[in-house]
């Protein structure tokens, strides 16, 4: 009897599952085999990987997606880890995108993030808009089909379709966020919103699949005012950002992105990972 109770105040003692996964974009260490990016995420203290299958930047090459990618997801595995997300180029349905979305849900892996397209001078912005809309609308039924969920992220620039934040809520707002939905970058969504970010937010808010987390400050060089990538915590981004994000019911994952030219490789990047690490907790306790 006496057991018993015992074993079940441990049970009421064990602290809760944490609300957010924490993982990082491993784009600034793509060279690294899938044992040593395991052996890395696990010394940064992540619970996983946003992998990039892609041609530009990528980790893993969208042809070799069945051959490698098992091998990235077995590798974290072994160490507790997992990879999270799948970063590709895809834009639409084609053969290859196919493949790639196939495996990744054989894989059980369940997000991944979606190429980006742009406004050009040479047609008009509602056209675009409309391509763009009618291409998610095919990704999500498929999206569906597989168990999957997409996610668009945010770009600042002065063509990205989805800067504005307005012309992607338009474009998802009557599409199953379980299906197809936004990865929503913060940092980006500052540059672009000024001081409106916070309006930016709240209409995207329910249909989040992931959270990007980086930072930048304005500086003035040769082209003028441009963002400069700094370290978390350092920037325009605000903590009450993930006050109010406590306040929503979003539990998707948290994805930092390390894009500033600090940080460097070996040491001094392992260093500046554990050191945004530390500052996204502490924003977040």
């Amino acid at each position: 009897m006496a057991a018993a109770a015992l074993a079940s105040s441990r049970v009421l003692a064990a602290p809760a599952a944490p609300r957010w996964k924490i993982i990082a974009f491993s784009k600034p260490f793509a060279s690294y085999s899938p044992d040593d990016t395991a052996d890395l995420v696990a010394d940064i203290g992540w619970d996983g990987i946003e992998c990039p299958v892609r041609k530009q930047a990528g980790q893993i090459a969208p042809e070799r997606v069945e051959e490698d990618l098992p091998k990235m997801v077995a590798a974290l595995k072994k160490r507790g880890k997992e990879v999270t997300i799948v970063t590709t180029e895809i834009t639409k349905l084609d053969p290859l995108a196919e493949k790639i979305l196939r495996t990744t849900a054989k894989l059980g892996i369940k997000q991944y993030r979606l190429g980006f397209s742009k406004y050009t001078a040479a047609k008009p912005v509602p056209e675009t808009v409309r391509e763009v809309g009618a291409a998610l609308k095919d990704l999500a039924a498929f999206n569906r089909e597989l168990g999957l969920q997409g996610g668009w992220q945010n770009h600042s620039g002065a063509d990205y379709v989805g800067g504005p934040l307005w012309d992607l809520w338009t474009i998802i707002k009557d599409l199953d966020p379980k299906s197809l939905g936004v990865c929503f970058d913060i940092a980006h969504a500052t540059v672009e919103g000024g001081l409106s970010w916070p309006v930016q937010a709240r209409l995207m808010e329910p249909h989040y699949a992931a959270v990007f987390l980086k930072d930048c400050y304005w500086e003035k060089g040769a082209k003028g005012w441009q963002p400069r990538w700094c370290p978390f915590g350092e920037g325009i981004v605000q903590k009450s950002f993930l006050t109010n994000l406590k306040k929503s019911k979003f539990a998707g994952p948290l994805c930092q992105h390390h894009e500033y030219k600090e940080l460097g490789t070996g040491r001094e990047m392992v260093k500046y990972f554990k050191k945004d690490l530390a500052t996204l907790r502490e924003w977040l306790a």
